[in-house]
């Protein structure tokens, strides 16, 4: 361990990006110093500078009152649309393709009633077998609002017998065989269990090739991996920001819409104030022009609160460069995994691809020996300031995010998995 200790070291003294760590308030750890923090993929931590950035706009409201919607810069009015151009210099959106709204769920709801349109034995959608609840919620209410029987047309793709990850020619196979029956494929970015992550494209082209449209949940994936939207053709996406994205809890989250629908008049549309045109507005008009672009789709003005930490993050982002962001993160998964496999293989299984094309930040890990010592080395890291996160059944997930994670974060995780391996015979 300790010439493991000094190989950490010596990659974090050589990592370009580790300045950006002290941009972080990471929380302390109770037996002193600060925690291993491997829950990006859950909740990203607090940018320093978010608290200035929220007391910022509390002072304009303070001092300035309504007032703030038309004065400063930007102001409220405008307060989203540099936000919305910097998310989609991220996930490779042109700036019209992108608005800043609600909550995941809530856009994909709204997205849905605009891309889901079940016409004649047209009416499927099709998801991943294990998909993230909120989804296979989403999607079975929407099958119900439209008078459908979710047992008939909801299709859950499994992945191969004895496999827990899905192959992206599994779903084109899938697609050409059924396709004429589904109207609507929603896919993950990055699968939230496994951490396996997707060729947007190959998924876009088959959906299409079978008449069929095509979103995407990429709530694992928008800061975690370069993505390019507007070139992968698909019809919408929405994301959350409080992951990666370091929004903060139950923030504002972003949705996407290619550029190809941003007139059309043959997609319906939940309607509000602030998808009307601008310049009509103010008029108070009685009849809606939607925007252009994705800004149709939203119904309420910004949340000006919710969104000041999330530009505090964003900044942090354009800052670093996400081309230098994801080559850190795919050694710093990297150096993590091969060390797992060296120290620890016999007791943990990596069920994350290995290929790094295949995944982001996130390993998925499984403790050979059962569940119920995964549940156990969790807690066990967890009392040793090594956050990580359990999801049912049995796995295991740490996400070392490159904005603010260090190799000697990943040698405290390796340190304290020996620890507990070395203290219990049931587990060797």
């Amino acid at each position: 361990m300790k010439s493991l200790l000094k190989r950490a070291r010596e990659l974090d003294g050589q990592d370009e990006l580790r300045d950006f760590r002290d941009a972080f308030w990471i929380p302390p750890h109770a037996a002193g110093g600060q925690q291993a923090y491997f829950c990006g993929h859950s909740l990203g931590l607090q940018p320093r500078t978010a608290d200035d950035a929220l007391q910022q706009e509390m002072k304009r409201w303070r001092e300035q009152a309504v007032g703030g919607h038309f004065r400063g810069h930007p102001s409220w009015i405008e307060y989203g649309d540099d936000l919305a151009a910097a998310l989609a210099s991220l996930v490779g959106a042109q700036a019209a393709e992108v608005t800043v709204m609600n909550t995941l769920t809530v856009n994909l709801h709204l997205l849905m009633v605009s891309f889901y349109r079940p016409t004649g034995r047209r009416r499927k959608i099709l998801i991943e077998r294990g998909a993230f609840p909120s989804d296979r919620y989403a999607v079975t209410s929407q099958l119900r609002w439209h008078g459908l029987d979710p047992g008939e047309c909801l299709v859950e793709l499994a992945p191969r017998p004895g496999s827990r990850l899905l192959e992206e020619d599994d779903v084109e196979t899938w697609l050409q065989d059924h396709g004429d029956d589904v109207a609507l494929v929603l896919w993950p970015g990055v699968q939230y269990a496994s951490g396996q992550a997707f060729d947007l494209r190959r998924l876009v082209a088959a959906a299409h090739a079978a008449g069929a449209r095509i979103g995407f949940d990429l709530a694992h994936s928008a800061g975690n991996l370069p993505l390019r939207l507007h070139d992968s053709g698909c019809d919408f996406a929405a994301w959350c920001t409080y992951k990666y994205l370091n929004g903060g809890p139950g923030a504002v989250a972003a949705c996407f819409v290619h550029e190809r629908h941003a007139d059309s008049r043959e997609l319906p549309r939940f309607e509000g104030w602030w998808g009307n045109e601008r310049r009509g507005r103010f008029r108070m008009e009685p009849n809606f022009h939607p925007a252009a672009g994705a800004e149709a789709w939203q119904l309420s003005n910004p949340p000006i609160l919710a969104m000041a930490p999330l530009r505090a993050s964003v900044a942090l982002f354009q800052e670093a460069g996400m081309a230098r962001l994801r080559e850190k993160s795919r050694r710093l998964t990297g150096w993590l995994a091969e060390a797992i496999e060296a120290e620890v293989g016999q007791v943990l299984e990596i069920l994350t691809p290995a290929a790094p094309e295949r995944r982001g930040c996130q390993l998925s890990l499984r403790v050979r020996a059962g569940a119920d010592q995964g549940r156990q080395l969790h807690q066990h890291l967890a009392a040793h300031g090594v956050i990580t996160d359990w999801r049912e059944p049995d796995t295991l997930r740490v996400a070392p995010a490159p904005l603010y994670n260090s190799y000697e974060d990943c040698f405290e995780l390796l340190k304290q998995v020996g620890a507990w391996v070395a203290a219990r015979s049931d587990v060797n």
